[in-house]
């Protein structure tokens, strides 16, 4: 059982907060959850795992225990990775809520397959619901446009475009800088949007436990890029502050961002913090 290191005040202000057009809080490492003004409340890749020390070593707390959570419309997964798909994580949030998991084939078969949600919890098959590029899904206020991610790490990444009434938001999942990113800036008018921002570290091998040089998520260059062809308005850098050997400093971003016409502005914010489109 996951044991917060906030007890229980996150998952209370989400469900205490009505915002005027949508609140957006960060979870740490590329977890997020938005509540429309309607109330609508979707979560994406919430993690609240420790990682696997002393390969992968948490750095951020724990800022929620699912089992707090009581209202949830979905959760979405941007592609498999144990930090985005991960059942003591996530499960708990749709046993105790009956929201829906959306979520590409590769990270479905985390739930179905790899972790057997099923034998540890009690859910139902219509709670899941697969999508690919170029899927549109409706949820309560929400119309979330299901887009293409480059994660080379990843086997079936995604990215997802939320249009609300009062705004649009994007959440890259791992993406690093794709062609198609620039078709997708012109299609949509993003007010705020998510990629991961991170440093190069020596990780060790799974296999050998020898330190090998790694880079995960974007850097400067990259992210500013991504963001530049999305079209960005503000650019909300994430899973900086996550694993250890990786973190880094979003402050860097303005310097490498000030002479692009996108994005606009930075949204710079820790663990916890709220935002609003």
């Amino acid at each position: 059982m996951t044991r917060s290191d906030w007890s229980d005040w996150l998952p209370r202000a989400v469900e205490a907060a009505d915002p005027e057009t949508v609140a957006i809080w960060y979870l740490g490492c590329n977890g997020f959850v938005l509540k429309g003004s309607e109330g609508t409340t979707v979560f994406i890749d919430p993690y609240v795992g420790i990682g696997s020390p002393p390969r992968t070593v948490r750095m951020v707390p724990i800022p929620f225990d699912p089992e707090d959570v009581t209202e949830a419309d979905a959760v979405l997964a941007t592609h498999e990775h144990t930090d985005h798909v991960h059942g003591p994580s996530q499960a708990p949030i749709l046993e105790n809520t009956g929201a829906t998991f959306v979520a590409p084939d590769d990270s479905l078969s985390v739930a179905y397959d790899d972790e057997a949600w099923f034998d540890d919890y009690d859910l139902s098959d219509d709670q899941f619901e697969e999508v690919t590029e170029g899927d549109t899904v409706e949820i309560g206020e929400f119309t979330i446009h299901v887009e293409p991610a480059y994660d080379p790490d990843a086997t079936h990444p995604v990215s997802y475009v939320f249009e609300h009434e009062s705004g649009t938001f994007f959440h890259g999942g791992d993406t690093k800088p794709a062609e198609e990113f620039t078709d997708v800036g012109e299609r949509y008018d993003i007010d705020l949007g998510v990629l991961a921002f991170g440093t190069v570290g020596n990780i060790a091998d799974k296999e050998t436990g020898e330190p090998v040089r790694t880079k995960w998520y974007n850097d400067e260059n990259q992210i500013i890029e991504a963001a530049s062809d999305l079209d960005l308005d503000r650019l909300l850098p994430s899973h900086w502050d996550m694993w250890k050997g990786m973190t880094s400093d979003p402050k860097v971003l303005h310097h490498h961002a000030k002479s692009f016409a996108a994005p606009r502005s930075l949204e710079i914010v820790e663990i916890g913090d709220r935002v609003d489109l």
